[in-house]
Formats: C-alpha cells, structure tokens, sequence
C-alpha cells in the first residue's frame, strides 16, 4: 500500500510514539476494505506498538478503523483510507493516541480539556482538499484530549450515498450531535471558540489590556506576515492581527512559481509563514476580524468585531482579498448546497453529476478541465465573447468530450428545491435570450475582490475597492500602509504580495524614526 519511501518517513516518526496504539477495524468483502487492511498491515510493520483487532459491531460504517490506547477513553475513527491530502491527518492521530505532544499552546488545551457536555463530530472530506486536514486534524487532537468529544472523519467519496442522504455538497462540512456545526476551514481555536461562549469575551478583555504597537499588522497572509517578520526584525513592537492566518493562501492547491521552490501546496506555505512570524517577538492575535480604523494623531486604533480596540504608532493594512461572487438570485440560498469556489475541495462530491464552471479566465478552465475528469458533463458559462485563459488551457479544454463552453452569457439565477441547486438560468448577451441549464453544481471562478468595505471613508480607495497606495506602501492617512491583494499593485501573486508587504515594513519604520525619537535596533536585525 505504502511505497518505500514513505513507510522509512513513517517509521521515523513513530519512534516517538511512547504508549500503545490499537487499532480497531471495521472491514467487509470490498475492494476498499482490502485496501484498508494493507495499510493497516503497512502500519503494523512499522512499529511494534501498533496492533490492529477487527470489530464485529455491525452498526459502525465500512469500511472504518477507530485508534485507542489502554488506559484512555478516546474516540477517534476514520471512515475510509486517509491518504492524498488526509494521509498527515493519519500520521498526527497515530501521534497523539500513542502519547507524542502537540505543538497546541497550554491555554488552548486547558480550554479543550475544560469544556464540559457530549460532543459527537462527524467531518465529511475528500481526498483532495486541501481545506479539510485542519478541521479533522483539529477535532482529532480534541477527541484525544477529551473524552466527551467523539470524532469520525468520513470520505465523503467512499461513502455517497450517505452525503446524498444527508445533502452534503461541499467539504469540509461538520456535523455536531446529528446537526450541521459548520463549513469550511476551521482550526482548533475556531472551533473552541464556537463550543465555548464565553472565550470572545475573554480574549476580548486580554486585547483591550494591550500596549501600544510600534507597528500594527491587519492581516495574516504573505504580505502580512512579511510586513511582520520585516517589523520584527528592526527590534519595534510589533503585532498582526488576522481574521484567518495565511489568507488566500489556505485555498490555493498548488503553487508552482514561488521562486526556488519548485512545488508547494497553499496550507503548507502558511503553515510556514507562521512558524516564521512566531520565530520571532510578534504577538499575533488570530481569529480577529478589524472593523474599523480611527486615524489619530499620536496613535491610530483598530475596532475588532469582538469589541476590543488595537493602537498602533503605524498601521499595515494586508487582508488581502476573497473569491468574489456572482450576486445573482439564489447564490447565497445555494452555497455550500451546490454553489461552491473550490473545485478541488468539492469536485469528487459531484461524481457522475452535471456542473457549470462561471468565469472563463485561467481559474475557471482549470476547474473545468480538472472537473471533467470527475464529473458527468461540465458547462463553462463566460460573460465575455471569448475566453480569457491561456491557449494552452483552452486546448486542453476543447479537447474534451464532456465540456460545452458558452460565450457571451450572463449568469442571471441560481435555482434549487430548496436543499440543493437543480439549475442555471443564463441570457444570450448577444441575442437577449435566457436559457436554463439543468444540473447540480455552480462552481465559481471570477476573480477576487478585496476585503476593504471597513475601511471605506477612512482610506482612499480605488473604483474597484482596492486601497490606493504610492511607491512606499502609503495610503492617503499618515502612518497608514498597505500591501498585498488590497491594494491597487498590479499582478495578485504571492511573491510580490510577500515583496509589498516587506517594503511597506520598512517604509512603516522609516515614517516612525523620522517622526519620533529613534527606535534603536538590537544588533541582531540586520537587513535582509
């Protein structure tokens, strides 16, 4: 099941495993349950503390493996085989159950530890998002230091009839005692934070006690974390406060032009960018969503939704930008009900259905040409009279049988039953005819708009939302600065988000050595 290379990474690690692993399995006579047992074969052979017994409960889905340790109440189960993106879920669970720490800060397990009540999680992936990992990984280390938390993370792939039963139409989905928890990406801290009440409040009266920052950081993607890291590095004060840690960037699959690293994947970069920004003395505030920016003549202050307030000597502005929507009727009545943005989280749900792909720019052919490989037929619906992605894309995409590619159209409606979408409605741009498209799933792909509609009246911006910005990073108030996909810098990509996000750094420190006393630097941050 495992090739060589991988059972010598996974043997390695499970030399630090320090208690029994045993594995309970859930098999019958498919050809997925024979896969299941030679992985768990695979597993066995690598660690002398790992065993595997076979359940008779009749009741528990197949095929299904549940991890314990003697001595430990833990409820911890995967329904199906966690490999693709799942596969580091699989090998941190065999972590954790068989006593290895987690890197999860001691306030925050305390805080899992302390909550009190029954909570069943069932988490519904697929193999190839690359959203889902946080959420089963989180609820995984939860069940295993609570054991009031049960947790079964299920490939919605391998078990359809069961996401069709209970309408399922985009990964990661959670559900919580039999009810839907939520959707989407969502750490440990996020999802403590929904289960305990009253840690808004708390973190809300820590914010409010902090002290000034010399440099103010909103926003946790590259720009932010570069503005960060480059802030840092002068020996100031220095703080990022992110709605999500790493942005745009958890959403992105594959990421082939970041300069010296080949290939990569959008989780792994955050995951990095901030272990990197934690390297140094930054205070980062996750989960914190600003609302409002009060220029000052001494300090400016940031408004959080919780109702706290940040003051800074300078600000960065860095929160990035979002999948903008269509805004047509039945958009936001269907989302996550079959209207989804990300074809590789989502795709394999909609095996055998009929899709439309919305935007024909290098994004939307992408989806539609991965997409035909899963999907019964594609319709790809672009509102200019011709398609805007690359001509090799657009070969690729000619080239497949089960794709119709529609020009000149305009999206007009969204129609469901009520639980889930059942079609399209587009007019003829050209003609003035509408038509309508029967099928089960919208994937939209047309661009990014930028989160700035708090920041309107306070900062000027462009006639498309983005915050004007000169050379330096600065805005229109002083000792504000901007960097990343907010602003108006042309060509949305990591590298040069990362690049604008140091300059404004470095143009934040300028503004404050030339409008106050010196800040002097320790002899350790010398530039880059």
């Amino acid at each position: 099941m495992l090739d060589a290379n991988l059972k010598t990474q996974l043997k390695a690690y499970l030399e630090k495993v320090t208690r029994p692993i045993v594995i309970t399995a859930s098999l019958d006579d498919g050809e997925s349950s024979k896969e299941l047992q030679a992985l768990l074969a695979d597993l066995v052979s690598l660690s002398d503390r790992i065993s595997v017994t076979e359940s008779r409960d009749d009741d528990e889905r197949k095929p299904s493996f549940a991890l314990g340790t003697p001595g430990q109440d833990i409820h911890l189960r995967f329904a199906g085989l966690p490999l693709g993106h799942e596969f580091t879920s699989l090998v941190l669970a065999l972590l954790q159950v068989g006593g290895h720490p987690s890197k999860l800060g001691q306030d925050v397990i305390e805080q899992i530890r302390g909550l009190d009540g029954e909570y069943s999680f069932e988490t519904y992936f697929s193999l190839s998002c690359q959203n889902c990992p946080d959420v089963v990984q989180a609820l995984n280390l939860m069940s295993v230091l609570n054991p009031n938390i049960r947790h079964v993370a299920i490939d919605g792939a391998l078990f359809q009839q069961e996401v069709d039963a209970r309408e399922v139409m985009s990964v990661p989905t959670i559900f919580l005692n039999g009810q839907v928890f939520g959707a989407g990406r969502m750490g440990v801290e996020e999802i403590v934070a929904k289960l305990d009440t009253g840690s808004a409040s708390r973190e809300a009266e820590k914010i409010k006690a902090k002290a000034p920052y010399d440099v103010l950081v909103i926003g946790g993607g590259p720009a932010g974390a570069a503005a960060a890291i480059y802030a840092a590095r002068k020996g100031i004060r220095t703080g990022v406060a992110a709605e999500r840690f790493g942005g745009q960037v958890l959403d992105t699959m594959a990421i082939e032009n970041f300069i010296s690293v080949p290939y990569t994947e959008g989780p792994k970069l955050a995951a990095a960018l901030e272990q990197h920004v934690k390297d140094y003395s930054v205070d980062v505030m996750n989960l914190q969503r600003a609302e409002k920016l009060v220029p000052g003549k001494d300090l400016i202050q940031v408004q959080l939704a919780n109702g706290a307030s940040l003051k800074a000597r300078t600000v960065i502005l860095s929160t990035g930008a979002r999948w903008r929507q269509m805004n047509v009727p039945g958009e936001d009545q269907y989302r996550n009900k079959g209207v989804a943005y990300c074809p590789h989280c989502d795709g394999p749900l909609f095996k055998g259905k009929r899709v439309a792909v919305i935007g024909g720019g290098n994004s939307g052919v992408e989806a539609a040409i991965d997409l035909a490989g899963i999907v019964s037929h594609v319709t790809l619906i672009e509102f200019d009279d011709k398609l805007r992605a690359d001509e090799v894309l657009q070969r690729k995409l000619r080239s497949l049988p089960n794709v119709r590619i529609v020009t000149s159209a305009q999206t007009t409606e969204v129609q469901g039953d009520g639980s889930k979408v059942t079609g399209l409605v587009y007019k003829d741009r050209a003609g003035g005819d509408s038509h309508r498209i029967e099928l089960e799933g919208v994937f939209v792909q047309i661009g990014l708009l930028p989160n700035t509609e708090w920041l309107k009246g306070t900062v000027a911006l462009s006639p498309r939302g983005e915050i004007e910005v000169d050379a330096h990073g600065r805005t229109s108030v002083p000792g504000v600065f901007a960097a990343g996909d907010a602003t108006t810098v042309p060509y949305k990509q990591i590298v040069i988000a990362m690049g604008e996000g140091s300059k404004a750094a470095l143009s934040a420190f300028d503004h404050l050595i030339r409008t106050s006393a010196p800040v002097e630097a320790p002899e350790e941050a010398v530039s880059a």
